[in-house]
Formats: C-alpha cells, sequence, structure tokens
C-alpha cells in the first residue's frame, strides 16, 4: 500500500513535469480515427458511449477504447484492452503491451473520459501520439486542447458538447 503510494507520488512528479514542456500541435485534420480512455471505477456506459460514436458518423472499426480499472482480479476476462496501476512502472512507464500500442497509435481524436486525476489516466493521456485530445476540464489543463465542462456521469452532455464544437471547428 505505501509503495503504490510512492509509485504513485514519483509518476506524478514524472508527469507534471514533462507537462510543463508540453507544446499542442492541433492539426486541422478531419476526424476519422478515435481513441478512447475510459475510468471504469465511475463510468459504466462504454457501449452507449461507443454507439454516440457511431450515430455521429465513426466507422466502429476506427473507435478504439482502453479502460482502467482500479483492481483487475485475477481470473478476470475482458473483451476489451485494460490496464491499472499495477501496469505503471517506477520510472513513469507503462509496461502493458496493448497499453504502448494505444499510446502509439496517431489517433485523429483522443477522447479522454476521466474527470478525477488518477496517474495512470494522466500518464497514458500525455504520452499518446493523437493529434486532438479532447477531455474534462477537471482536468490538468496542459493534457488537453480542447475541454468541456460537465461531469463523467453525464456522457449525454458531453458528447453532444464534444461533437456541436467539432462541427465548428470543421473536424468532422
Amino acid at each position: 500500500m505505501f509503495l503504490n503510494y510512492l509509485k504513485d507520488f514519483s509518476t506524478k512528479k514524472i508527469v507534471k513535469k514533462s507537462l510543463s514542456n508540453v507544446k499542442h500541435l492541433a492539426s486541422d485534420n478531419a476526424i476519422k480515427t478515435v481513441g478512447i480512455i475510459f475510468d471504469e471505477t465511475y463510468f459504466y456506459e462504454r457501449e452507449a458511449m461507443v454507439q454516440e460514436l457511431i450515430q455521429n458518423g465513426i466507422a466502429e472499426s476506427d473507435i478504439q477504447v482502453l479502460v482502467f480499472k482500479n483492481k483487475i482480479k485475477k481470473n478476470e476476462v475482458f473483451d476489451y484492452p485494460t490496464f491499472s496501476h499495477k501496469d505503471l512502472s517506477w520510472h513513469g512507464t507503462v509496461d502493458k503491451k496493448e497499453v504502448k500500442y494505444f499510446i502509439a497509435e496517431p489517433f485523429d481524436l483522443l477522447i479522454n473520459y476521466y474527470d478525477t486525476e488518477k496517474v495512470a489516466l494522466l500518464l497514458v493521456s500525455h504520452q499518446s501520439k493523437a493529434n486532438f485530445k479532447v477531455g474534462f476540464a477537471s482536468i490538468d489543463k496542459r493534457l488537453n486542447h480542447f475541454m468541456i465542462e460537465t461531469n463523467a456521469e453525464n456522457y449525454k452532455v458531453f458528447m453532444d458538447e464534444l461533437f456541436k464544437y467539432l462541427k465548428i471547428l470543421n473536424k468532422i
């Protein structure tokens, strides 16, 4: 327990330091590929949110999901990539291959769907090679290009606002 706290503190320090050197280079490209990072601790409507994206013109094959869980049971099986605090190293990297693949993918849009700062989520969001990042206003302002002021339980409002502004920005 105490070691987990130290690992979180160390990783958070690394992430915050690297966020101070962030240069936002948002592209003008239309959105075709979407990555979503969920915190399944507070939000369970993953499938409904994916369906919202599909209804707004994003192909299902162009949507990738990565889910964070606080604790993963030993024999628990998932139909989507999942990671937890155990997958973090002491040096601020993620050791799981599915997460490394997700980070390396150059998404046109990355949706950071979590409204509480957890080190693992911040790290994956920050290291992602996505061109345009969207998230909640309650998260560090340097992490996302665009922030929406709502809570994670109300995904309909989030998606409505997201697509309203993506149309204004000529992203879709």
